[in-house]
């Protein structure tokens, strides 16, 4: 039971605390009078702001919801926290001690675990920051120099690098206090036989902040070429770090991006370094995850998207997947009152590689250079379509028409069916009667993906490659798929390493396991994983690809979820290990060191990093 702070405690904390700058760094606001503000509600959505807030009376109260409160009642709402928690952690930020009622001792580990968590990734950070201009850094020094980073950059943006081996960071956090279990719940940590140990190693870092600055996370990238892992490796979901909910490089583009109205969401670590130096200050990019309805919250609070303005604009590549990843930021565009652009660059290359060849300007330029969204949406595919055959052109209104349904503006609207038509040579008025009996593009998509599972399950007989699941190791491997397809972060480094190097049983899983290991090479991130694993699997396993990704684990909550992929994903790496370790004893016994001492080493070491590597799962319950 946490103590009971004095009522002269809370009222000396609400005197001292900027109900304007505690509020702000959720809600853009503007002036709407003397001494009073308003922006868009976080507490429901709306377009017209009603949320009103009066720092001298140090209250807030939207007109919409009826939602009012002090600073307190804010973040209490705001980040989930408890009326003690959320005192304290205004206290810390005001310098004020607080007093608690005689009697009560205040249960801290309770009471403080987020602010525990943020301390210990923020000494993580510097570890980490600390790491990249050690001697063992020099690798991750050169990665960013060769992406046309410097030194300074580095450091502006907090870039840090993952020593190699165990325990670095568990080491040095625990000298500096932190327990077991307060580090357990961080997301820095693997647990396994004897332990934890550190989930990142021999990676660049980059910090992963929230909107006020605290590290809630870290994405971190292979650097070693013999490294077996996927590129990307980021924090689990942790109750600091949802992915869904956080958008990289906010931190530093809040205030350019509601002093502009303008959000640039582009796709990687180094894609916002170099729109930020180049000039684009209000570039962030998504957390391995694609760019979803938690964003599109955030960017309408940032932006106050209240039909008065504002612009989003997506940088994507030029390739298949960039087009992909277009449509699916189209998908959430009749969320947005903003105007929604696409930026390509001519070569496809992305912001980090036009600075690197082209200069900042190419970089500018590539955002200037950008076209309405629905416009974009709409020509990437009319070149797929003979526009010379009458066939061709009906063929593309039919793909054309639910796109230009799902505009609001009926002006624009009305101007993109003559648009359509004159890109079609078709007759306006035909065209917009198409596009008055067609349905939403959103609802085509779905049923269009249906028909294409449905396709593949039907191109082969299903007993070809329905295994038999009463042979437990085709279930176990079909429970290990289901954990990789639906949960990839919650693979440890040592257990994407062990996946490398290990070889499914069942044939039809084999496959399946051929084409994630392609995805997690070629991957930039995870979001939209089960695509890309998709897109290596024959057209045949497509269905049953996506039947994997969507089966239900057994586990209730967030907590139980990880725990039962861990535990799957060990107990079936380490049966592997243990067979991988049997057939290579049986090669050592063959061998004849004297004849093939290369031959006799190699089998040695290999068995010594298998050993290496059950030694850090957990047992077989």
């Amino acid at each position: 039971m946490a103590g009971r702070i004095t009522r002269q405690s809370i009222d000396k904390v609400l005197e001292v605390t900027d109900l304007k700058s505690v509020i702000e760094e959720h809600v853009s606001l503007r002036t709407a009078g003397i001494g009073s503000y308003k922006g868009l509600c976080p507490f429901h959505d709306e377009r017209t702001p009603s949320f009103h807030v009066t720092p001298a009376k140090g209250f807030y109260h939207c007109f919409g919801c009826q939602e009012s409160g002090d600073a307190i009642k804010f973040l209490m709402e705001i980040q989930h926290t408890s009326f003690t928690e959320t005192v304290e952690i205004l206290a810390v930020g005001t310098n004020i001690s607080l007093e608690y009622e005689e009697g009560d001792v205040p249960d801290r580990p309770t009471v403080a675990t987020r602010q525990r968590m943020l301390q210990a990734h923020q000494v993580a950070d510097e570890f980490y920051q600390a790491a990249i201009n050690s001697p063992a850094g020099a690798e991750g020094r050169k990665f960013l120099a060769n992406k046309g980073f410097t030194k300074e950059d580095a450091e502006h943006f907090g870039v840090g690098y993952a020593p190699e081996g165990w325990s670095n960071l568990l080491s040095h956090l625990q000298q500096r206090g932190f327990s077991i279990e307060e580090l357990t719940e961080t997301g820095l940590f693997s647990e396994g036989r004897r332990g934890l140990y550190d989930r990142f190693r021999n990676r660049l870092m980059w910090p992963i902040k929230d909107m006020t600055g605290n590290t809630i996370g870290f994405g971190a990238r292979q650097l070693a070429a013999d490294d077996n892992g996927p590129k990307y490796l980021n924090t689990p979901e942790t109750s600091l770090y949802k992915k869904s909910q956080v958008l990289y490089g906010l931190n530093l583009a809040k205030s350019d991006v509601a002093r502009k109205r303008q959000l640039v969401v582009v796709e990687g670590y180094t894609d916002v370094m170099a729109a930020h130096l180049a000039g684009i200050t209000t570039a962030v990019a998504t957390c391995g995850t694609a760019f979803g309805e938690g964003h599109v919250r955030i960017a309408r609070r940032l932006i106050t998207d209240d039909g008065s303005g504002g612009e989003i604009i997506f940088t994507f590549d030029g390739d298949e997947a960039g087009q992909k990843a277009a449509m699916r930021a189209f998908e959430f565009d009749n969320q947005i009152v903003a105007k929604t652009f696409v930026a390509v660059a001519p070569q496809g290359q992305d912001p980090n590689d036009l600075r690197q060849h082209f200069g900042d300007d190419a970089v500018r330029q590539l955002i200037e250079s950008r076209e309405p969204l629905f416009e974009f949406a709409i020509k990437t595919r009319l070149k797929d379509y003979n526009l010379d055959s009458v066939e061709g052109r009906t063929g593309a209104l039919h793909y054309a028409a639910p796109i230009v349904n799902e505009i609001r503006d009926p002006v624009m609207r009305d101007g993109y069916v003559r648009e359509l038509a004159g890109w079609l040579g078709m007759d306006v008025d035909s065209v917009h009667g198409a596009v008055q009996r067609a349905p939403k593009a959103s609802a085509v998509n779905r049923r269009g993906d249906r028909h294409q599972a449905s396709q593949a399950v039907e191109a082969v007989p299903e007993q070809n490659f329905r295994p038999d699941l009463r042979d437990p190791v085709a279930r176990m491997e079909k429970e290990a798929l289901e954990v990789i397809l639906q949960r990839p972060e919650s693979l440890s480094q040592e257990q994407w390493k062990a996946l490398f190097t290990s070889q499914f049983k069942v044939p039809v899983y084999s496959a399946i396991q051929a084409a994630i290991l392609a995805a997690a090479r070629n991957a930039q991130d995870t979001s939209n994983w089960v695509q890309h694993v998709t897109a290596e699997v024959p057209q045949p396993l497509y269905s049953f690809v996506t039947e994997l990704a969507v089966a239900p684990l057994p586990a209730s909550t967030e907590e139980d979820v990880m725990r039962y992929s861990r535990d799957i994903m060990n107990r079936l790496l380490e049966v592997q290990i243990t067979e991988q370790k049997a057939d290579l004893i049986g090669k050592l016994q063959r061998c004849d060191s004297e004849k093939d001492p290369e031959g006799f080493q190699a089998i040695q070491q290999r068995l010594v990093e298998l050993e290496n590597q059950r030694r850090f799962l957990r047992p077989i319950d």
